[in-house]
Order: C-alpha cells, then structure tokens, then sequence
C-alpha cells in the first residue's frame, strides 16, 4: 500500500468561484456565521488575512461530532481561476497520522454552472493511516451548506 496519495472531491455549486474563494481566504468568519455547526473559529497567527503566507488555525467539528483544528499556511493564490493552495503545518492531520498534507481548493465552470474542487495531496506515515475520506466529505459537505446559504441570499 503507497504512502503517497491524492484525493480529489468534487461539488456542483451555483454561485461562481470567487464567492467561495473570498470566503476562504478573506472572510472566514463567515462561514462559521453560515455553518457554525462545521467551523467555529479561524484564527489568524501570522501575515495578512487571505495573504501567501499567512497563517491559520481552523477550529471545526467533523460530521463524526469530533472537534479538530487544522494549522495552514497558504502557499499560493489564483485570483482568475479561484484556487488556493493550504499546506497544513499543525493538528491532528499532521500529529501521527500524515507526514506532508496540502489541500487545494478552486472552482470551474461546468456547462451552466461552476463546479468547486478539492484536492488533497499527502503522505501518510505509515500503512495503518486511512486515506483522508472523512476529511473530505466534511469539506464537500461544508462547501453544499456555504453553496445553500449563498443560494437563499
């Protein structure tokens, strides 16, 4: 069993990109105003918020009913294409179970619509690790319930 691997999930949204991508990077707060049930908190410790660079602790409760945190630093940013690249430097992700995590967010058309992506890059420290599934489908059903609330507006 490989140590190294990619996970990639995919959403149909019907706001474009750049809604989620301010959300992500400018206005975290916001979405723990929108689903305070997933995300709690999204401490700023170092740089300007949404800046490369800049670091974040994310504060959330899977659908499991674990609470977590998740230490990031973003690596890059693309404006036109709405990705951004998070590397994660701290929490549970990396304590034990990952050696490297990196999560990449962006958002493409697709025929009518946009469809928002997630690709997780990583490599476990051992075989015992599970692939990172159920971080997955928490970040594919947070980006459903971002997609509602912004739907309803």
């Amino acid at each position: 069993m490989a140590l190294s691997g990619k996970l990639i999930g995919y959403v149909e949204i019907s706001k474009s990109g750049d809604v989620f991508h301010d959300l992500l990077r400018h206005k975290p707060h916001d979405m723990v105003a929108i689903a305070p049930d997933k995300v709690h908190d999204c401490e700023l410790h170092e740089g300007e918020r949404g800046a490369v660079g800049s670091v974040n602790t994310w504060h959330y409760t899977t659908h499991e009913g674990k609470k977590k945190t998740s230490k990031q630093i973003i690596e890059s940013v693309n404006e036109e294409n709405h990705t951004i690249v998070l590397k994660v430097i701290g929490g549970e992700l990396v304590d034990g179970q990952y050696k490297s995590f990196t999560n990449t967010f962006h958002v493409e058309p697709k025929g009518d619509g946009q469809v928002a992506t997630w690709t997780f890059e990583f490599e476990k420290v051992d075989t015992s690790v599970p692939y990172p599934t159920v971080e997955m489908d928490y970040l594919c059903h947070l980006i459903k319930d971002l997609d509602a609330h912004n739907h309803a507006k």
